[in-house]
């Protein structure tokens, strides 16, 4: 467990800092300009970069990049610059835009020379300095040194920067405090991590029994016939989308630009991100004209449609429209599989076949290895889905709903306190290192 309802102790005494933001600061602290903290480095590896590791700057810290984290690696490294472990390395560049511009090196290697590479004087320390530049950064508060219109911070302007800083002593045991507070914060969190996967585990295995075997644990079951499904009850039978679903989608946006979307009108579209939520966001959808919208009239949405992502990294992805608060198409991104007239197959059950495992796997197999992943409307066609009477499809759609609702309100709490935990962490460590709190 994690306290996080801690008694504040403050200093005896406080004096005006002259920054706005930060106010009062404990009366023995110094304002100390950057060029008393910092020494610059500038030490290139040329061609002796074989000998380093790779690092980059991540929202985890520095990180030894390799192919599995770092993606693509630039064709030479001569101007890379030497990191050594103890190094601080500031991304003083698009500083509104990066995610984390300040990283503690754990480790000696090499990082582009983008980055401003900073070793701290022997009179601080690094761990108390990491920890005041991370809460400057959580809240950008080196906005007023941002010059240019790429929000860059020049050296002279970094330098110029005062930090503040209790005696060397206090420095370190602030550190240490931190250091052991924001650890079981993290380990916390970690915990809370490992629950959630397992109940989006438990939801996943909930879904692939009920669609793939019912409800009835005692059914007899048979070979579906078909590899990546595995057994199914008796009285199933296992058929081929192509003969019970119409997939269509559309083929590009026929020139469609985004400068052509209206403010609002009675003709949206949806994109991904409209049906990762649980229900389809037409809150946010975007809005075209009459004619943009009529020009595809195979992909105009009806009630019961399911909605296949099956381009980009949320391939898979699906949804049901249950409602339609406006007519409605989609984007090239996204197909639509409709039960052909006639069909006893549930919309609600084929959206959880699709979601679950069994599904997903082929799907994941099916992925282009060409550049953005995509499924073609043919490997849509090819897929088979288990069909059964009605009434049964429904009993089983309606148990993954109820149980379904409870595991994600499960996973929405544990999400909550995570965030608590991170608002806490963030809490503490800027009142510690501004002398808000006293913990030495």
């Amino acid at each position: 467990m994690v306290e996080t309802e801690t008694k504040v102790e403050r200093y005896e005494s406080y004096k005006d800092s002259g920054v706005e933001w930060l106010g009062d600061i404990p009366e023995h602290w110094e304002a100390l300009a950057n060029k008393f903290v910092f020494n610059l480095k500038k030490n290139q590896v040329g061609k002796k970069s074989a000998d380093y590791d790779l690092l980059s700057l991540t929202l985890k810290g520095i990180m030894i990049r390799n192919l599995e984290n770092g993606g693509k690696f630039p064709a030479e490294f001569d101007t890379y610059q030497e990191v050594k472990k103890g190094d601080f390395v500031f991304c003083l560049f698009d500083v509104e835009e990066t995610p984390r511009c300040v990283g503690l090196s754990d480790y000696n290697g090499m990082i582009t020379g983008a980055y401003t590479i900073m070793e701290p004087n022997e009179n601080f320390d690094r761990s108390f300095l990491y920890y005041f530049y991370l809460n400057l950064d959580a809240d950008k508060r080196m906005k007023p040194l941002y010059t240019g219109l790429r929000n860059t911070i020049s050296k002279d302007n970094f330098f110029a920067f005062k930090t503040f800083v209790p005696p060397l002593s206090e420095q370190t045991a602030i550190a240490q405090f931190l250091d052991d507070k924001t650890t079981k914060i993290d380990e916390a969190i970690v915990i809370k991590q490992q629950q959630i996967s397992l109940l989006k585990e438990r939801k996943q295995i909930l879904i692939h029994k009920a669609v793939t075997q019912g409800l009835n644990p005692n059914v007899k079951l048979k070979d579906s016939g078909v590899d990546w499904i595995g057994e199914i009850p008796e009285s199933w039978n296992c058929i081929k989308f192509k003969f019970i679903i119409r997939t269509k989608a559309r083929l590009g946006w026929k020139g469609l630009k985004a400068a052509e979307y209206v403010d609002r009108s009675n003709y949206g579209f949806l994109s991904t991100p409209n049906i990762k939520t649980r229900d389809i966001d037409f809150d946010s959808a975007y809005f075209i004209t009459q004619r943009r919208y009529y020009e595809s009239p195979e992909i105009m949405l009806q009630k019961g449609d399911v909605l296949l992502v099956k381009d980009g990294s949320t391939l898979g992805i699906s949804n049901i429209v249950r409602d339609l608060p406006f007519k409605c198409t989609v984007n090239s991104s996204i197909a639509v599989l409709r039960v052909m007239e006639g069909v006893n197959l549930l919309p609600e059950y084929l959206n959880y076949f699709l979601k679950s495992e069994t599904c997903q796997r082929i799907i994941d197999k099916k992925k282009d290895g060409m550049g953005v992943p995509h499924l073609f409307q043919s490997d849509i066609n090819n897929f088979s889905v288990p069909i059964f009477p009605i009434e049964e499809q429904r009993q089983i759609s309606n148990y993954i709903e109820k149980s379904s609702i409870k595991l994600d309100e499960a996973i929405n709490l544990k999400q909550q306190e995570i965030e608590k935990l991170k608002e806490y962490k963030s809490s503490l460590i800027n009142g510690v290192v501004t002398g808000k709190v006293k913990v030495c």
